[in-house]
C-alpha cells in the first residue's frame, strides 16, 4: 500500500475457525441445512441465512420431503437471473447419506432454455401438465406464467423463492402481489430463501400479517464465518479518493489477492462514462498487457513483479467477448484451481449467486444504492477456501468537490456508505439477547461469565462461544411480552437497525450536529421507526423493541471502540464488551439511550477523508439544521410524562442535563403551539 490512509479498515472481524459449519451430519447436511430441515413440515418457511452456508442444497431437501413424504405433487424454484438456476442443478445426494437425489430434467431448468420469458411461459404450463416433479424458472418466467394461468393452477405445489428481497409490498412488486395471492389462497406450500432481508427502497418485503404466517430459519454470518476451517478475518472499509477513480485504485488493490472489481455504473457520479476505458486504464495500472488467452478470453496483464495475471473482463459488450469469458468462469472443472482466474472486474454481473471460492477482495468503486447488493457483494469474498484466512470488502467513493450540486450527492453517498459499514457490523457480530436484571436471574448452561463467573449482584455478560450468542443483563430494561415482539427482538433487530442507520435525518445529526442530545435518535428516531414498522405493537411492546435496537447497535460500536491491543483477535470483541459493562458505573437503559450510535463511525470517517473534504460535508449538513416537528414534541411529551411517574416531577427547562431540558422543550412547545391555538 503507498497511502496510509487507505490500509486501515472501518471494520475488522476475527473468527475461531471451528469448522462446524463446513461439517456435514449421517445425511450429507451441514448445521444450517439441518437446522432448515428440521422445520421440513412447516407450510410457509423463511430462510436467512448468509451466501456460501448452503440455501440451495438446504431447499433439495426439504423439496424432496415434500414431494415423496408431505404428499405436494411439484416442486417449482424461481430464481432472479438465469445465472443462479445452476445452483440447482442435479446433486447425487445419496452420495452423501440422503435418501433421494435430487435431478431436474434439462427441458425443466427454463434458465437454460433459449427464447424469451415470454415464450418459456407456456413450457411452465406443460409442466403442470406433466408428472415430472422439478422446474427452475426466472423470477420474470414465474410471473408471467402467474398472470396468464391464474394462482389456482398452481394448489398443492411447493414454491421456492431464490433471493427473497426481491419481493416486496408494494404495488409495483409483481412478485410481492402474486406471493400476497398465494398466501390468501393458502394451497401451496412457500419456502423462501435470502441472503440478505434488507431492501434498498426501505420497502417492506412482506406485510406483518404474511410474514407472521412464515416460520423463519435463521443462520447468522458469525456461526457461518466462526464455522469455518480456513477463513479467519473479513475486514471491510469505505475510502474516499479525489479525481479519477482510476487514478487512486492502485492505493486499495493488492494484484496478489484474488479480487472482483465492481465498476461504477455509467450513470453513476463516479463514472468516467467510458466503462471500456476503464477496463483499460485498470489493466495498465496492473501491469504490461500481454494479450488474451484463446479459451477463455481473459486478459493476460504481466505485472511489474514479473508475475502474469489472468484478468476475466465482464464489462465488454460484445456478446462473442463475453459469453466466451462467462462460459470460462462456469467451467466446473476449474472451481477447486486457484490459479486459473487472478482478478475479475464486472459491472452489473458477478454479484449474488455468483460462486467463486477464491475471491479474497471484493473491491466496489461507487456506493451501491442498496444494503442488499452491498451484502451480497461482500458474499462473494465470504467463502471459504484452503489457504484462504483473511477476506476484505472495500467501497471506494469519490470525495466531496467545490461545487455545491456535487458535494450534496457526495454528501448522501458518504452517509449511505457509513450506513453500509454500520449494519454489516450488526450483521456480523455475534447475535445478541438482552434480559432485564433481575434477583431471580441466575447462570445459564453453556455461557461462559468471564473471570469470576457470575455475579448476582451486578448486570452480567455471558458469552456461548459455540453457539456465538451474547447474553447481556441490563438495569430497567423492558422485555417484550407479546409472541411478535419476542420474535423482532429474537429475529428482526439487525431489520430495524438497517431502517435506523438508512435514515437520512439521523445518520446526518447522529455524525454531525454538535449540539445533538443522544437520546433524540435514540429514544425520539427509533421510536418513531418502531412505531411506523410495528403499529400493531402495543406501546410497551414497541418500547421493549426500541431499548433492545439501540442495545444491539452501541453494544456493537463501544466494543469497537473499548477494545484494546491487549485482546488476542479472536476474543477482541468479547473482551470489548465484557470491558464496557465493567468500566460503566451501571448497566442501565437510560445510559445506553445516552449513547450516539454514531459516534465511532464520526472518528473513522475523520481519519478516512480529507480535512477540507470532511469540512465541506459537516458545512453541507450544518445549513439544513431542523426545527422541532410537532410529532417530535409530543413523543418528547410522552417521555417527559414517563419521566415524571419515575421521579415524581416534569423535567426542567434549567436542567443541567441536556436531554432532560429536551424534554422540558418538547412540553413547553406544545403549550405554546395550544395557546396559539387558543388565540385563533
Amino acid at each position: 500500500m503507498t497511502d496510509d490512509r487507505t490500509s486501515a479498515p472501518s471494520v475488522s472481524v476475527s473468527y475461531a475457525r471451528s469448522g462446524r459449519s463446513t461439517q456435514a451430519n449421517a445425511l450429507g447436511m451441514r448445521p444450517m441445512q439441518e437446522r432448515a430441515y428440521e422445520r421440513r413440515g412447516e407450510q410457509y418457511l423463511l430462510i436467512k441465512s448468509p451466501p456460501a452456508s448452503g440455501k440451495s442444497r438446504a431447499l433439495m431437501f426439504i423439496a424432496l420431503d415434500k414431494l415423496y413424504n408431505q404428499e405436494l405433487k411439484q416442486a417449482i424454484v424461481v430464481v432472479p437471473e438465469k445465472a443462479i438456476g445452476a445452483s440447482f442443478n442435479d446433486e447425487p445426494l445419496t452420495t452423501f447419506g440422503f435418501w433421494a437425489d435430487w435431478t431436474v430434467f434439462p427441458k425443466w431448468n427454463l434458465c437454460n432454455a433459449p427464447g424469451t420469458d415470454g415464450g418459456k411461459v407456456n413450457a411452465v404450463k406443460a409442466f403442470l401438465e406433466s408428472t415430472d416433479k422439478v422446474l427452475v424458472c426466472t423470477h420474470a418466467t414465474f410471473r408471467f406464467a402467474v398472470d396468464k394461468f391464474g394462482v389456482d393452477v398452481f394448489d398443492d405445489r411447493l414454491i421456492a423463492v431464490d433471493e427473497f428481497h426481491h419481493v416486496s409490498v408494494s404495488p409495483d412488486n409483481k412478485l410481492g402481489f402474486h406471493l400476497g395471492e398465494f398466501i390468501a389462497r393458502d394451497r401451496v406450500h412457500i419456502v423462501a430463501m435470502t441472503g440478505s432481508y434488507f431492501r434498498g427502497d426501505a420497502e417492506a418485503v412482506l406485510s406483518p400479517a404474511d410474514e407472521a404466517k412464515f416460520d423463519t430459519v435463521t443462520y447468522t454470518y458469525y456461526e457461518q464465518l466462526n464455522g469455518y476451517e480456513h477463513l479467519k478475518q473479513l475486514d471491510i472499509g469505505y475510502f474516499f479518493y479525489s479525481g479519477s477513480y482510476a487514478d487512486d485504485i492502485q492505493k486499495v488493490i493488492d494484484p496478489a489477492e484474488r479480487t472482483i472489481i465492481h465498476i461504477p455504473n455509467v450513470n453513476a457520479r463516479e463514472s468516467t462514462k467510458d466503462k471500456i476505458r476503464e477496463v483499460e486504464h485498470i489493466l495498465e495500472a496492473l501491469g504490461e498487457w500481454q494479450g488474451t488467452d484463446p479459451a477463455t478470453g481473459f486478459q493476460l496483464v504481466k505485472t511489474r513483479e514479473g508475475r502474469i495475471l489472468r484478468i476475466a473482463d465482464l464489462v465488454d459488450d460484445d456478446p462473442s467477448k463475453r459469453d466466451r469469458v462467462s462460459a470460462a468462469l462456469k467451467d466446473s472443472a476449474q472451481k477447486n484451481n486457484r490459479d486459473y482466474v487472478n482478478i475479475i472486474i464486472a459491472l452489473g454481473m458477478a454479484k449474488e449467486g455468483f460462486d467463486w471460492i477464491w475471491c479474497e477482495h471484493a473491491l466496489t468503486i461507487g456506493y451501491r444504492s442498496s444494503l442488499t447488493e452491498i451484502v451480497q457483494i461482500i458474499g462473494r469474498a465470504t467463502r471459504d477456501a484452503p489457504g484462504k484466512t483473511r477476506a476484505r470488502f472495500t467501497n471506494l467513493i469519490a470525495e466531496p468537490d467545490a461545487s455545491q450540486e456535487a458535494v450534496t450527492e457526495a454528501v448522501n453517498d458518504t452517509l449511505k456508505a457509513i450506513a453500509a459499514s454500520l449494519l454489516m457490523e450488526q450483521v456480523l457480530a455475534p447475535r445478541f439477547e438482552f434480559k432485564p436484571k433481575n434477583p431471580a436471574n441466575g447462570p445459564i448452561a453453556g455461557f461462559d461469565y468471564g473471570e469470576g463467573g457470575y455475579d448476582p449482584l451486578k448486570c452480567n455478560v455471558g458469552y456461548n462461544g459455540e453457539s456465538g450468542q451474547f447474553q447481556i443483563e441490563i438495569k430497567g430494561l423492558v422485555a417484550p411480552k407479546s409472541t411478535e415482539a419476542q420474535r423482532i427482538c429474537q429475529q428482526d433487530l439487525n431489520e430495524v437497525i438497517a431502517a435506523f442507520v438508512q435514515d437520512k435525518t439521523t445518520i446526518e445529526r447522529g455524525l454531525f450536529d454538535p449540539e445533538l442530545v443522544p437520546e433524540e435518535l435514540t429514544q425520539l428516531r427509533m421510536g418513531k421507526i418502531i412505531k411506523d414498522r410495528y403499529p400493531e405493537l402495543d406501546e410497551e411492546d414497541q418500547e421493549a423493541v426500541r431499548q433492545h435496537a439501540i442495545a444491539a447497535i452501541n453494544f456493537v460500536q463501544k466494543a469497537k471502540e473499548v477494545a484494546t491491543g491487549e485482546s488476542t483477535p479472536n476474543t477482541a470483541f468479547v473482551d470489548g464488551i465484557r470491558k464496557f459493562a465493567l468500566h460503566v458505573k451501571e448497566l442501565d437503559i437510560d445510559l445506553i439511550d445516552s449513547i450516539n450510535p454514531f459516534s465511532e463511525a464520526y472518528s473513522i470517517l475523520s481519519k478516512s477523508m480529507r480535512e477540507e473534504s470532511l469540512k465541506q460535508v459537516q458545512e453541507a449538513i450544518a445549513g439544513k439544521r431542523l426545527s422541532l416537528t410537532t410529532e417530535e414534541a409530543r413523543e418528547l411529551a410522552r417521555r417527559a410524562l414517563r419521566f415524571k411517574q419515575e421521579r415524581g416531577r416534569l423535567p426542567s427547562i434549567t436542567s443541567l442535563d441536556a436531554w432532560e431540558r429536551r424534554m422540558a422543550e418538547g412540553v413547553a412547545f406544545l403549550v405554546r403551539m395550544k395557546a396559539e391555538a387558543a388565540r385563533g
